[in-house]
């Protein structure tokens, strides 16, 4: 029998009241993650990414579906089962600065994340030593502001303060984002030797299709709120199959591709209704139906999806989309 999911996300559905109208930012979202495995959530600005790990940590608020972590039904709820719970998922945002108290000496606001049952002083800075030597710290920097700290030391930080609390399960909101390039790599090794420490499971949210790659067993790829297509990292990455996944690598540099042309149509500025694809009017592939048929999910022999009515055409090209 197969080893049940560490988390599952089924049907994962948020809206938001904006005046007397209802904004979907999220519509219909399946996943799962397991221990010691990392899922990759990528897409641009406005896909829904932030907002899913968002609600895996009780954060916002979901309309429909529910989550669940470690086999409990944690979609209700949140703010008592994480008094209940400490812990166990923790966060790593992109900007670390703000997660941390600006007035306290890191070390303070490392050893916060302790739970109270295990709140002993001389355990906490004991721990805490350990985790600086682990994710490339000098200990001298427990005694600094976060002000006098490098945007990658503060960042090493946040990873030590997330372990703190030993979780099963750490959402990585754009943790290199805001990284300069070789400060990133430094970074994202530090995040997979602390996944192989301690069986660490990431949901490892992000724009940039190669970082995402680089930390993913699985990928799903957002774009309004859906899933257009899911699938193991390297097959996502390499050979993708829905027109939006292959605009992400194309502006994604480090990834090899070869050189192919793209179908040119010129897009239409209005959105799709009822009930179309949402990438209608950026996509080079677009017909008719993509305009009124929202695209069934056709499955993959590697256990993978794709949503998308002309997927078979897609694959035959590099990016047959209108960035």
């Amino acid at each position: 029998m197969s080893e049940s999911p560490l988390l599952e996300v089924s049907d994962l559905t948020i809206e938001y009241r904006r005046g007397i109208h209802r904004v979907t930012a999220v519509s219909d979202v399946n996943f799962t993650i397991r221990a010691g495995r990392t899922l990759g959530l990528v897409g641009e600005s406005g896909s829904g990414k932030t907002t899913i790990g968002r609600a895996i940590l009780g954060l916002v608020p979901i309309s429909a579906g529910r989550i669940l972590f470690d086999g409990q039904d944690v979609s209700a709820d949140a703010h008592r089962r994480r008094r209940r719970e400490p812990g166990q998922i923790r966060a790593i945002f992109q900007d670390p600065y703000s997660s941390l108290n600006p007035s306290l000496p890191v070390a303070v606001s490392v050893a916060e994340e302790v739970p109270r049952s295990r709140r002993v002083r001389s355990e906490a800075f004991a721990r805490l030593s350990d985790l600086f030597d682990r994710v490339g710290l000098p200990r001298a920097v427990a005694a600094s502001y976060p002000a006098r700290l490098s945007g990658g030391q503060r960042q090493r930080v946040a990873i030590a303060r997330a372990l703190m609390s030993d979780p099963s399960l750490i959402i990585c909101d754009e943790p290199v984002s805001a990284l300069d390039v070789s400060v990133q790599a430094q970074v994202l090794n530090v995040l997979k030797d602390a996944q192989r420490a301690n069986s660490l499971s990431y949901c490892f949210i992000g724009h940039d299709l190669d970082v995402v790659r680089y930390m993913s067993d699985w990928i799903v790829v957002l774009y309004r709120g859906r899933v257009l297509e899911d699938g193991p990292a390297q097959t996502v990455a390499r050979r993708p199959r829905h027109p939006y996944t292959q605009a992400l690598v194309a502006a994604s540099p480090e990834l090899d591709r070869p050189a192919q042309p793209r179908p040119v149509r010129d897009p239409r500025p209005e959105p799709p209704r009822g009930g179309g694809c949402p990438f209608a009017p950026r996509c080079g592939f677009a017909e008719d139906r993509c305009w009124v048929e929202l695209p069934p999910v056709h499955p993959a022999a590697d256990g993978g999806h794709v949503a998308c009515h002309r997927y078979d055409a897609a694959a035959d090209t590099t990016a047959g989309v209108l960035l």
